[in-house]
């Protein structure tokens, strides 16, 4: 079926779920996956259309995970055809963080934040979503290796530079699992919480949660791969977490769990950006690889046992991300 012909069945499937003849109907975004999302609007009412091809996504995961998160201001299921991929959601406006943030509403806009991400965390998510667990934190990390250095700096590493790369990943996945682990959105940033008015903030994008490290959705947020904040106002956010959690957590020890933690989402993200262009002919996202390189450096720098990598990543990547630049 043609994207045109899906377009069309889900915008009639919809009206037939809300018992509609006409209404009208507009593109909103398609985004990093596969999934295109619609707005139908009716005499000042308004849902979103879904588009999930089930050759790419897991629409019954994302019906999952809506459910788990009732007591948090996410988008409500209202009818759904797993046969086609179509859903039909709550509307939760067109108004993303990202662009909303400033000095001035940062504070309240982050501290809204951290209070819904505390409120996720109390999800009893053991039982129902998969670990994030040693295998699934190294196949992501891995992408930093295939698709950043070997296909997008067409680096070939050497013996002693794979060597020590696994004994990073392993570090950092020590780190992650000895954390206490919790439900995690997995992809909690300013491009995926909604300002809504007197409500508290939106919560989009999270069918790919998993039960993991506590730190992860925090950082996430703090050191977002879209907008960088001075570290002054990240550890101020950060002590507020730490203030508020259910948990007990050791202030010292979490900043070392939050930067490492940093370090596998970054390695991550780098090969995942690459890979959006190279695989699926996205390449806005390489524009925000120099920022995530950047907090890769920041956050090993203050290691002594990952001065290694903390050399080479200067020496060797940072150099080779700087020509490519020139030549763009």
């Amino acid at each position: 079926m043609t994207v045109d012909k899906r377009q069309k069945l889900l915008k009639k499937w919809s009206l037939l779920q809300l018992d509609l003849l006409e209404a009208d109907w507009s593109m909103v975004s398609g985004d990093a996956s596969f999934r295109r999302y619609f707005r139908l609007e009716k005499a000042g009412q308004s849902w979103i259309c879904v588009d999930a091809p089930l050759e790419h996504e897991n629409s019954e995961q994302f019906i999952k995970v809506a459910r788990m998160l009732a007591k948090v201001n996410a988008p409500k299921v209202i009818a759904y055809d797993l046969a086609y991929g179509f859903m039909l959601l709550s509307d939760l406006g067109d108004e993303l963080y990202l662009p909303m943030l400033n000095n001035q509403s940062a504070n309240g806009l982050y501290k809204a934040a951290i209070d819904a991400l505390i409120e996720m965390q109390r999800i009893d998510s053991a039982d129902e979503l998969s670990a994030y667990d040693e295998q699934l934190l190294n196949l992501e990390m891995e992408l930093f290796r295939d698709w950043f250095l070997t296909q997008h700096l067409q680096i070939t590493l050497t013996d002693e530079e794979n060597q020590m790369l696994d004994q990073l990943f392993k570090w950092l996945t020590d780190s992650a699992l000895e954390q206490p682990q919790v439900f995690v959105h997995r992809d909690y940033h300013s491009r995926n919480i909604m300002y809504i008015e007197n409500q508290p903030p939106g919560i989009i994008d999270f069918q790919d949660a998993v039960h993991g490290p506590i730190s992860y959705d925090l950082l996430s947020l703090l050191r977002d791969c879209y907008i960088e904040w001075p570290d002054y106002k990240v550890d101020e956010w950060l002590s507020y977490f730490v203030e508020q959690s259910d948990w007990e957590l050791d202030k010292e020890q979490f900043i070392q769990w939050f930067d490492w933690m940093g370090l596998q989402r970054h390695i991550k993200v780098a090969g995942i950006f690459a890979r959006l262009n190279y695989r699926d002919g996205k390449s806005s996202y390489l524009k925000d690889i120099p920022l995530t390189l950047r907090y890769i450096v920041r956050q090993a720098e203050k290691y002594p046992q990952l001065e290694e990598f903390t050399h080479w990543m200067k020496q060797s990547v940072m150099p080779k991300m700087d020509s490519m630049a020139q030549i763009q």
